[in-house]
């Protein structure tokens, strides 16, 4: 991805039509409306609201099954979050997502993982945690993270070395 395409992508404004959900079968977006909706219930209180986040706990949890992913109901994650092929991905509840990522199949998340905004991360990669991956920054297809990327840069390899930016 060119750097002209990335810098049309804001890293601070979310794009919420990147979770819109079009069509019956969208596993992806429906798990992020789970997620997103089970949020906001608990946020609101109270009896009845509770018993709303349950129902969104249940959705969940059938969108997880379905799409074999692990995100937690409370993982911080900023809007406009894209998972292409939500297949077997793995996200640490101490993880935080910023706005307008994108994240392709079989991406592990380990511990306390910080994306900043706009960060795509490549089908079958390993972030281990604690770090911290700047705004714009691409993780390439099966890279093993386990130091801070710089914003802008794009890292590959194992263990990751940035081949690119930043």
């Amino acid at each position: 991805m060119g750097m002209d395409q990335s810098s049309q992508i804001s890293a601070t404004e979310p794009d919420w039509s990147r979770e819109a959900i079009r069509g019956f079968w969208d596993p992806a977006s429906k798990l992020m409306r789970a997620i997103r909706r089970y949020q906001a219930a608990r946020a609101r209180g109270g009896v009845i609201w509770r018993l709303i986040s349950r129902y969104w706990a249940l959705n969940h949890l059938f969108w997880s099954v379905i799409t074999q992913c692990e995100i937690h109901l409370t993982t911080q994650i900023g809007g406009g979050l894209r998972l292409t092929h939500p297949t077997g991905i793995i996200i640490h509840p101490d993880a935080r997502i910023g706005v307008n990522c994108m994240i392709f199949h079989q991406v592990t998340l380990a511990g306390p993982v910080e994306l900043g905004g706009h960060v795509d991360v490549g089908a079958g990669a390993k972030l281990i945690g604690p770090l911290k991956v700047g705004d714009h920054a691409v993780i390439g297809a099966n890279a093993v993270v386990t130091r801070d990327v710089p914003a802008g840069a794009t890292v590959a390899g194992i263990p990751a070395r940035v081949i690119s930016g930043g």
